[in-house]
């Protein structure tokens, strides 16, 4: 008799649920919930572009939504299935993404004196309203608790957890005030599904604590009260009323509680795994292995790596974190990753793409591809730095900008939008540098995520300029696929799931199209990556100097030895 995981994936817009057959992991039905609140999902401030929220309540719904419209989905392909058969549930979600809760663990947004007040919603992962926070906070460990910075890439970041939350205390401070503990999305999730919300009992993830929290069993945990009282008088004491210990996605976080089992149809025999980010556990519903780079590309992306805990790991520049157990257990997880990717091929489309290429969204970015795939690299004359949504990796700075070099009165909108294209894909060549520079050997680079999947183009640009076949995962729904995984393994053998990721993973992952380079255009991409090189260095470091009196007529150059190929 079969028995089957639920994975939900709570995007940055919508949050899906994904059933699959733990004897194969074929899927067999997945139903998407999108997020009524705010503009698509996101709570924003027109007079603060930096700030992104979000509310809960829309996480609640979606768990409903989602998880009964693929339990009615799935008795309609399979009908041997029952909804008893159902041995366990894993949560992912966005982060660092913390929220403000009471004392009973509900979000502050729900008391009526902060209903409509944002700081009391999540802070979504994307919010950058702290970023003087976050340069407070790396020039305090750089001082004092260098150890702070060594594992997560040598620069705190404005996404993250702790620039938040002083943010909030500095912005908000009868917020700040009200709230007894905070609480990672990923976390609160899965413990509302097992029905414990204390903030004290609650099983965090090391994935979220460590990549985002400064938390390393090396100095007991979270950082030491001194650390924080320096930072800020009064911060120290918040310290008490969140976490000691933190847990991989492999251990049960609970069972199904009572309330949402009759809601959802379940059995309480439900096991629930410890929650964690979605790029992380998308990297063990692709498969990840010693030596692959799971790229998770979507609106931004997320670069996935992990080396063994027994083997010695440099600490690597610019990265977001070197965690143990973030990915699974036994291995150090490596994060890296690029701000934004699909948000900004969107925000062209959006804003200044004319209607000549569609009138809708959908019709421009196909009109769009068409054009730019018959270009050669190199042939637009035209090139850009990917930072529309600041840097995370290697430079970790959201207040870097976008730039196009290279416009002229003849170029084309399908023109910028390859240059658009191919600058995610030097930002990712720059990242797999910076790894290798540090001895994390890259052997193989397999793609997930929804932009891998419909954006042919953009997957043989990434080809061509890292040189590498661009390695396509077998689902369309990682996220949501490595979070049944990590259920089929906290459910345990004995259930009907596994002991371990590995035994998960053979039959449950596997690889589907490759995408192979072309040695021609690699050896033009070399050129142009050299030259947004000279860009990003020039840009985006204190160090760099030297003159940019060549990169215009470059680019012409190499425009030019493209033409007179054709």
């Amino acid at each position: 008799m079969s028995k089957y995981v639920i994975g939900i994936d709570f995007g940055t817009n919508s949050c899906r649920s994904l059933i699959v057959d733990v004897a194969n992991g074929n899927e067999l039905a997945t139903h998407v919930f999108e997020y009524p609140s705010g503009k698509n999902g996101v709570i924003i401030d027109s007079k603060n572009p930096h700030l992104a929220r979000q509310n809960p309540n829309d996480y609640i719904k979606g768990i409903e939504a989602t998880v009964k419209g693929a339990l009615r989905k799935a008795k309609s392909a399979r009908k041997s299935f029952k909804n008893s058969d159902v041995i366990g549930i894993g949560i992912d979600t966005t982060g660092s993404s913390p929220m403000p809760v009471d004392e009973k663990g509900q979000p502050l947004c729900f008391d009526r004196r902060f209903r409509k007040n944002p700081a009391a919603m999540v802070w979504l992962w994307k919010d950058h309203t702290s970023f003087a926070e976050a340069e407070q906070i790396t020039q305090l460990a750089s001082e004092i608790r260098p150890q702070y910075l060594s594992k997560i890439g040598g620069v705190y970041s404005s996404e993250w957890w702790w620039s938040k939350i002083l943010h909030c205390k500095n912005s908000a401070p009868d917020v700040f005030n009200a709230a007894y503990s905070w609480v990672e999305i990923c976390d609160w999730i899965t413990a509302s599904l097992t029905g414990e919300l204390s903030p004290q009992k609650i099983k965090r993830s090391i994935c979220a604590a460590g990549h985002k929290a400064m938390f390393n069993n090396q100095w007991n945990g979270l950082p030491d009260k001194e650390f924080l009282e320096r930072l800020s008088p009064g911060l120290g004491d918040l310290r008490d009323r969140l976490y000691s210990e933190a847990f991989t996605s492999e251990n049960v976080a609970g069972y199904l509680s009572e309330n949402w089992a009759k809601k959802l149809g379940l059995s309480t025999d439900v096991a629930i795994a410890v929650g964690a980010f979605d790029a992380h556990m998308g990297a063990i519903g692709a498969g990840i292995k010693i030596g692959s780079l799971v790229k998770i590309v979507g609106t931004s992306t997320c670069d996935i790596m992990i080396h063994p805990e027994t083997e010695k790991l440099s600490d690597v520049p610019g990265v977001c974190g070197i965690v143990n157990g973030s990915v699974r257990n036994g291995f150090f997880g490596i994060e890296a990753g690029q701000s934004g990717v699909g948000d900004i091929f969107l925000w062209f489309v959006n804003n200044l793409v004319p209607d000549s290429y569609g009138k809708t969204a959908v019709e421009k970015f196909k009109n769009l591809e068409k054009s730019a795939s018959k270009l050669k690299a190199g042939e637009s004359g035209l090139l850009a730095l990917d930072w529309n949504n600041g840097n995370r990796t290697i430079l970790v700075d959201v207040r870097l900008t976008g730039l196009l070099v290279g416009q002229t009165l003849h170029t084309q909108p399908h023109e910028i939008y390859r240059a658009l294209l191919e600058a995610t894909g030097f930002g990712a060549l720059a990242i797999i540098d910076r790894l290798e520079e540090y001895g994390v050997d890259v052997k193989e680079v397999i793609n997930c995520g929804g932009l891998a999947v419909k954006n042919s183009l953009l997957m043989q640009i990434y080809a061509d300029i890292i040189g590498r076949p661009m390695k396509i995962s077998k689902s369309e729904q990682t996220p949501a696929l490595g979070a049944g995984i990590f259920a089929a393994v906290a459910a345990g053998k004995k259930a009907g799931g596994y002991d371990s990721i590995d035994e998960a993973q053979k039959v449950m992952t596997g690889i589907g199209k490759v995408y192979q380079p072309n040695q021609k255009n690699h050896e033009v991409y070399k050129k142009l990556y050299k030259l947004y090189k000279q860009l990003h260095d020039a840009f985006g470091t204190k160090e760099w100097s030297g003159k940019m009196y060549n990169v215009m007529k470059d680019l012409l150059s190499i425009r030019n030895e493209v033409l007179n190929k054709l």
